[in-house]
């Protein structure tokens, strides 16, 4: 058998990680992906460090009941592309990803599948698999994706002593098949009196989703306004409020967070590990900067992506964050505050502060 390398990539790190280099938060909804270009420069990454031509790359990601949803099909249908689903747990943690992951190291090394593993990952659950793997005479490297600063971004200490090589991704392939969605809705400003008001309804707040309505048949070039009537206006649909609008207008008053509320997440494939300078908790007083830029970058993301029904549903949540925002936020926080595991006070002060920041977004 000739000698090949396989790629196997942890879709919850690989987008999460590009979602950071993009949004500056973790959160996957906030950015548009060209997958078949970023699968196509990750073979040919693993080809030119390894020398050798791709067998498979092996795509492991969540799904709801382990069904894959449309885009994921997609992904299942490119050349030399393998799906490979775990679920979503009840309180929105991926299962079964990582155990997929670091079942399919060992079997292949066993099976002498390739020479070279690369894997896609910087999750500290796949060091005993990767060691395991290593066993049976396979050389497997890590790729990690780059921060902004160009470093290796989230890759658990325990699994980088593991590997034998840890190498860095295209930052400028990644930003080429990663693109932030940058799809606000402008505010609609109240239109300024052009004629004396007619009667009709008494006064009152002006909509934000009021649409200008459509200029009446006739030209008044031809038809002067002093000798035709003013033709009635027809009824337009309404323009969708913008999300900023409807975050604006929806009046939540503070709730502090019950602790039978709390969504908590355990540490799983698609969470990204890191590389950790200490074991000390954060301290809410010492670092509260940090968690402020936390919530207010997910918070910003979601506003500058979501549609007006979808900050509706936000603020009917409350007080409870929709899992995707809440599993961002503590990535994130996890990320900037250096620690695995994010502390319960910690965790209450990080939705504290995002729903204040939430209600705070009124004219």
């Amino acid at each position: 058998m000739r000698s090949t390398n396989c790629v196997y990539v942890d879709a919850g790190y690989l987008l999460a990680s590009a979602a950071t280099r993009a949004t500056g938060t973790s959160l996957r909804s906030g950015i548009n992906v060209d997958d078949a270009a970023l699968i196509s420069t990750l073979v040919n990454t693993a080809s030119r460090l390894s020398g050798l031509p791709t067998l498979r790359v092996h795509w492991y990601d969540s799904a709801h009941n382990g069904v894959p949803d449309p885009r994921q099909e997609r992904i299942g249908e490119l050349p030399k592309v393998k799906l490979r689903l775990g679920r979503f747990g009840v309180g929105g943690e991926q299962k079964g990803v990582d155990l997929r992951i670091g079942l399919d190291l060992v079997t292949h090394a066993r099976n002498n599948a390739s020479d070279v593993f690369f894997l896609v990952s910087g999750d500290d659950d796949l060091t005993e698999a990767v060691e395991e793997a290593q066993v049976h005479g396979v050389q497997v490297v890590v790729l990690a994706v780059p921060n902004a600063a160009g470093k290796p971004h989230g890759i658990s200490r325990h699994l980088l002593r593991a590997v034998d090589d840890m190498q860095v991704i295209d930052g400028a392939a990644v930003d080429a098949a990663v693109i932030k969605i940058d799809r606000k809705v402008p505010e609609t400003a109240a239109p300024a009196p052009t004629e004396p008001a007619r009667p009709g309804p008494k006064p009152g707040p002006h909509p934000a989703h009021l649409a200008a309505p459509h200029p009446a048949a006739p030209h008044p070039a031809q038809h002067p306004a002093s000798q035709h009537p003013v033709a009635p206006k027809p009824a337009v649909e309404p323009r969708k409020a913008s999300p900023a609008t409807v975050a604006a207008s929806t009046q939540i008053p503070v709730v502090k967070p019950r602790q039978t509320s709390t969504l908590a997440y355990s540490s799983k494939s698609g969470e990204i590990g890191h590389v950790m300078p200490g074991y000390d908790a954060p301290d809410i007083d010492n670092d509260g900067a940090a968690i402020e830029a936390v919530a207010e970058r997910v918070l910003s993301s979601f506003l500058d992506t979501a549609s007006a029904d979808e900050v509706r549903r936000l603020a009917a949540s409350r007080p409870s964050i929709p899992q995707d925002l809440d599993r961002a936020m503590l990535m994130d926080a996890s990320d900037a505050l250096t620690v695995g595991d994010i502390p319960e006070p910690v965790r209450y002060r990080l939705r504290e502060v995002f729903w204040q920041k939430f209600n705070a977004r009124r004219p």
